[in-house]
C-alpha cells in the first residue's frame, strides 16, 4: 500500500485529472482518519468546501488534503513524543506505562484520535484545532474519563446510538464523539438502512451534506 505522503503528493499534482486526485484524497484517510473514515471525509467535505463536480474547484481537494496532513503533523509529533517517555521510562524500569489521563487512556486501540462513528455528527472546528486539543487534554483525578469529552469537555453529556450492527455508542451530545461503546443485543435494520442512505449523499453530494444528529 503506498504512503499517506505519496497520496498526498497526488492530491496536490495539478496535471492529474480531479478524479485521480480525489481518489488519492480518499486513500490518505485510509492512512490518517482522526474521526474515522466517514466523519472525517464528511468534515474535510464541509470544510473544504469540496464541490459535487470537482472540476468546479479543483483546489479544494488540496484545502482538504492540507487540514489533514496538519492534523496528522500533530498526531506524529505526539507519537514521538510518547515513544521517547516510553523509552526513558523503561530505561529506569517502569514497563508498565501509568494512567495519565491522557486521551491515550481511553483511546482503546481504536486508532483514532476522537472516533465519531455517525458519520454526520462530529465536531465543526478543524481537524488540527480539534487534534491538537485532543492530544493535550488531561481529565483531572476522581472524573470518569469515559464520561468526559476531549473535544467540548462536557461532563455526562451523552446520547445512545445504534449502529444498525451490533454496538451500541454513547455519544457526545454535542460533538458526536463515542464515549463508549457496548455490545448490542441485534442488529437493526432501520438505522443501518438509513446510515447507508446518507453516506451515499455524502459520497454523491459531498458538501452539500450537511452536519445532522443522530434522529
Amino acid at each position: 500500500m503506498s504512503s499517506f505522503n505519496t497520496h498526498q503528493r497526488r492530491v496536490r499534482d495539478e496535471s492529474l485529472p480531479a478524479p485521480v486526485r480525489h481518489t488519492n484524497l480518499r486513500s490518505c484517510l485510509v492512512h490518517f482518519a482522526p474521526y474515522g473514515f466517514r466523519a472525517t471525509y464528511h468534515q474535510l467535505c464541509l470544510s473544504a468546501r469540496i464541490p459535487k463536480d470537482l472540476e468546479r474547484d479543483p483546489s479544494s481537494l488540496v484545502r482538504a488534503v492540507q487540514e489533514l496532513h496538519h492534523a496528522r503533523e500533530l498526531r506524529l509529533a505526539d507519537e514521538r513524543d510518547y515513544a521517547n517517555r516510553r523509552r526513558a521510562e523503561k530505561a529506569r524500569g517502569m514497563r508498565q506505562a501509568e494512567s495519565s489521563g491522557s486521551w491515550r487512556d481511553t483511546q482503546s486501540g481504536t486508532g483514532h484520535v476522537a472516533y465519531c462513528p455517525h458519520p454526520t455528527f462530529h465536531p465543526s472546528e478543524p481537524l488540527p484545532v480539534v487534534v491538537e486539543r485532543v492530544l493535550s487534554s488531561s481529565i483531572p483525578p476522581g472524573e470518569a474519563p469515559a464520561s468526559t469529552c476531549r473535544v467540548c469537555g462536557r461532563y455526562d453529556n451523552t446520547i445512545a446510538w445504534h449502529d444498525g450492527a451490533y454496538q451500541l455508542h454513547q455519544l457526545c451530545r454535542d460533538c458526536g464523539v463515542s464515549l463508549g461503546v457496548q455490545r448490542a443485543d441485534a442488529p437493526d435494520p432501520m438505522p443501518a438502512a438509513r446510515q447507508d442512505r446518507q453516506w451515499k449523499d455524502i459520497w454523491t453530494l459531498r458538501n452539500e451534506s450537511p452536519r445532522s444528529r443522530p434522529d
